[in-house]
């Protein structure tokens, strides 16, 4: 049985839409693309290094954030790169209806409902499987509740527009906050675990006489 972890780069809004780029993702004129650039410094590039070289098994991805992925990785070739190494040795598992096949290595097609696919890919699989990017998949997977962690990279702008981590239909859950640290540019990581369902009170307030 695997762990399922969602890294997301996220604005203080929520949005997680096109961190990397001005054409990464235009739907709906997005036009915000490469908000996260500013933030990208030394210490958020040693997290991010620790983040995949140490942290995760297997790729989960979506079709459009596989062929951004795919597009690049495969050209760095640099042995001293951890990250390059590391994504371009590991498994790594695409949701898509239309893809017929894949040609970054060790890559492998996953066929049918994503829900059905991925519930059977935590129970084959062990270790880590991380998600990044991939909005849509990242949403159903949070409507069949398969979230079992999330490593979030808030970075201090709002865009006030934008693909949200969290959308409507997502299952209620509580979580707990395990590890944090900041980075000089402001960029606060976060980790997350599952804590069981939501509780609710109220705020009593006694009466003035």
């Amino acid at each position: 049985m695997s762990t399922l972890i969602v890294t997301a780069f996220l604005t203080l809004d929520g949005v997680m839409q096109a961190p990397g780029g001005p054409g990464e993702d235009v739907d709906a004129g997005f036009e915000h693309g490469g908000w996260q650039v500013p933030y990208v410094e030394e210490e958020f590039l040693r997290l991010m290094t620790e983040t995949f070289e140490h942290t995760a098994d297997h790729l989960l991805l979506g079709r459009r954030t596989y062929d951004i992925f795919a597009a690049h990785w495969p050209r760095v070739t640099d042995p001293d790169d951890p990250i390059a190494v590391k994504l371009n040795a590991m498994p790594k598992y695409v949701a898509s209806r239309t893809r017929e096949s894949l040609e970054w290595h060790n890559s492998h097609l996953l066929r049918g409902e994503a829900a059905e696919s991925v519930a059977r890919l935590k129970e084959q699989l062990d270790g880590v499987i991380m998600t990044q990017g991939s909005s849509d998949l990242i949403h159903t997977l949070q409507r069949h509740d398969l979230v079992d962690e999330y490593r979030l990279l808030v970075n201090p702008v709002v865009l006030g527009t934008g693909k949200r981590l969290f959308a409507e239909g997502a299952a209620p859950a509580a979580w707990k906050l395990t590890a944090s640290r900041a980075t000089g540019a402001g960029v606060q990581y976060c980790v997350y675990e599952r804590a069981g369902q939501p509780t609710y009170g109220s705020f009593q307030l006694d009466e003035q006489g």
